[in-house]
């Protein structure tokens, strides 16, 4: 168990007025996840204190685990408001904790809706941003991964990078350097960060995926300068673990492959 944060429930947070509860945070987590990295650089940017509890993902989840989260995923962050009600709240799934997380405390992160007159719309860009990499984006990955020729892997890439040209640089032509012209991290970038690192990483390390992807992403004027600003942010290297992240996938490939070469007997 480790503590993080630094918040004494004063009123405002990066100017942004807030309520001034500082509340009771347990997040369940694992530094290998990237889905749970999206609540470490939420909690980190909303300078929240949090107790921190690791779970082990690469073996059956404990009863007790169980017990707060059925899925046995993470993150989970188990949420109270001394003072204001002592029932310990159950939240789980790393975007519905991020949103809820920055729902409490608006900040630059992610405006509250009716703070000026364009928050709502900020707000609503941001989502359609989240849209996009869900919908177009993410489905991509691990097809990529699967690719069982280099010359396959080379062509999905060359796909997948036009569909980051079509659909990502039109909305960060005006990232300056994070989404919507903002000078700090938005929540557009907390959504995207934690893969956004491991495609860099996977690349440096070219064997699963090939040098020249990273090459690839750099060469898009509008994401590689918005990602090289994103992966060199504290809050986004904090937790992350290159060598631990790529031995944990070559693992997960050999177990892949192996799967597939049973499977194919």
């Amino acid at each position: 168990m480790t503590t993080n944060g630094t918040a004494n429930g004063t009123s405002a947070t990066n100017g942004h007025t807030t309520h001034n509860m500082q509340p009771k945070i347990t997040l369940y987590t694992n530094h290998l996840c990237p889905y749970a990295q999206r609540a470490h650089i939420t909690l980190d940017e909303l300078n929240l204190q949090y107790e921190e509890i690791l779970i082990d993902l690469s073996t059956p989840r404990p009863q007790w685990y169980l017990d707060i989260n059925p899925r046995g995923l993470v993150p989970s962050i188990k949420y109270s408001v001394p003072g204001v009600t002592d029932q310990e709240e159950i939240l789980t799934e790393s975007a519905i904790v991020a949103q809820f997380l920055c729902d409490s405390f608006p900040s630059h992160l992610l405006p509250a809706s009716k703070e000026s007159p364009t928050s709502a719309l900020t707000r609503a860009r941001i989502a359609f941003f989240c849209d996009t990499w869900s919908s177009k984006i993410a489905p991509s990955q691990m097809t990529i991964m699967s690719a069982k020729t280099a010359e396959e892997k080379d062509a999905k890439i060359d796909d997948w990078i036009k569909v980051l040209e079509k659909e990502m640089e039109p909305l960060l032509a005006n990232a300056k350097p994070f989404f919507g012209g903002s000078e700090q991290l938005t929540f557009a970038e907390v959504f995207t960060a934690p893969f956004v690192q491991r495609w860099y990483s996977l690349s440096r390390d070219g064997e699963m995926m090939p040098a020249s992807l990273a090459e690839k992403l750099d060469a898009l004027p509008y994401f590689g300068a918005w990602a090289k600003a994103m992966l060199g942010h504290k809050s986004v290297t904090r937790i992350f673990n290159e060598e631990k992240f790529l031995e944990g996938m070559r693992a997960r490939v050999e177990k892949m492959r192996a799967a597939a070469q049973a499977g194919g007997k």
